[in-house]
């Protein structure tokens, strides 16, 4: 049975609202068992308010921030077991290359920091996206892991990003 942590890195182009919002998910719902991380192509190089108030009020206590994903690629990183991308245009761009090759797969969440208007009308729009990634967590928490097949794996977690 393994001991060490199942580690996942969520990526999207900014990394300042789903990815971060995903990675502070499973970080608390993961119990310890898995380790989340974010990073982006295209880091904005801040974590957007609403994003960070909804992280600390689920319990989750570390800083988060924006940060490229060529800090996961390079020599000394944690070693990756899944990579999830969590909007379209990650999902279309060349990534590096992971070593180790990681499971992965693609979650499409709209961008919440893509909504314009009320306080209230964003606030939704990251309420929204909050919820629909707790869900696909919850599945991927639910994965029986142990399993020895990688390509059922991949597939269950590819079918996590298909589900409403």
């Amino acid at each position: 049975m393994r001991t060490a942590p199942w580690n996942v890195l969520f990526l999207c182009t900014g990394n300042s609202a789903r990815s971060v919002m995903a990675e502070a998910l499973l970080n608390v719902l993961g119990q310890g068992r898995f380790r989340g991380y974010s990073a982006g192509s295209f880091p904005c190089g801040r974590v957007q308010p609403i994003a960070a108030e909804l992280a600390t009020a689920f319990g989750y206590r570390e800083p988060l921030r924006s940060k490229s994903w060529d800090e996961f690629a390079a020599d000394g990183a944690p070693a990756m077991d899944f990579i999830v991308t969590v909007c379209d245009n990650a999902a279309g761009e060349a990534c590096p290359i992971w070593p180790g090759q990681p499971v992965t797969a693609h979650w499409g969440v709209p961008d919440p920091a893509a909504v314009a208007g009320s306080d209230d009308a964003r606030r939704r729009a990251f309420d929204s996206a909050w919820n629909m990634l707790r869900q696909r967590i919850e599945r991927l928490l639910a994965l029986p892991l142990e399993t020895p097949d990688r390509t059922a794996i991949e597939r269950e977690l590819r079918a996590i990003g298909r589900q409403p």
